[in-house]
């Protein structure tokens, strides 16, 4: 039963793997540029997977197995086994191919550092346009400003255009942020990256992780007490759904 168990699990893994592939969901979890290395792997994968159905049936030590686990289901506890077997392999079921793909979300940012890895942000400011236009200016790049230590004289005459989801500020809460996950290899290293946003009551207008579009320029935090001294102001904040690439690279 465990051999079996195994290998339908594993089958599992690879047809979720595939599917996600093939419906451009895979890079909720990794980097776009591990594509075809994870799905030709992935096929070479299902296919000795079913290989070992057809030519392996059943080893010597299975049988000794399936006889010791049929000592076993005549023990008292011997049925256990076989639910809990069935069990896994349905929870699997659910939870591979059932339960829709998700992206990382605030509950992430709590167990990792918001704007705290250098990695993440590139690690000099990006080259600034000659001609003034930060239309092309993602989340990480005014985070990564922020981050170089600009003063308000640099930001007085600059306007974001940027679409992430809300986080909280741990430490203001008429502040959140507007942030991204930055995918180096998959989704176990990614890291969040924020704008901070002064909005005093925005929890009563929007849910936390819900996407929104804000358009707007730098001021100074009203709150001197706040860490964040830089923040964004916005006149109007713009709900959106989810875009299909929800991370930056």
């Amino acid at each position: 039963m465990a051999h079996w168990q195994g290998v339908v699990l594993g089958l599992i893994g690879l047809i979720a793997t595939i599917w996600l592939g093939l419906t451009g969901q895979l890079a909720l979890y990794i980097h776009p540029r591990y594509f075809v290395f994870t799905i030709i792997m992935a096929v070479i994968a299902a296919v000795l997977a079913l290989a070992a159905f057809t030519l392996d049936p059943a080893t010597p030590d299975e049988h000794d197995n399936d006889h010791d686990h049929a000592e076993e289901g005549r023990s008292r506890w011997g049925w256990l086994w076989s639910v809990g077997s069935v069990l896994t392999v349905i929870a699997a079921v659910v939870a591979l191919l059932i339960l829709p793909p998700s992206t990382l979300t605030t509950a992430t940012v709590a167990q990792r550092d918001l704007n705290g890895s250098a990695s993440a942000l590139t690690l000099k400011a990006p080259a600034l346009p000659s001609k003034g236009d930060y239309s092309a200016f993602t989340v990480r790049d005014w985070a990564s400003l922020l981050r170089s230590g600009a003063g308000q004289d640099f930001f007085a005459d600059k306007t974001a255009t940027v679409t992430g989801f809300i986080t909280p500020d741990k430490t203001d809460p008429n502040v959140f942020f507007v942030a991204r996950f930055v995918v180096t290899c998959c989704a176990v290293d990614a890291q969040p990256i924020g704008i901070p946003v002064y909005h005093p009551g925005w929890q009563n207008e929007y849910t936390t992780d819900s996407w929104v579009t804000i358009s707007s320029g730098f001021r100074a935090n009203p709150n001197p007490a706040s860490r964040e001294a830089i923040v964004l102001i916005p006149d109007s904040i713009i709900p959106t759904t989810q875009p299909a690439q929800p991370y930056v690279y």
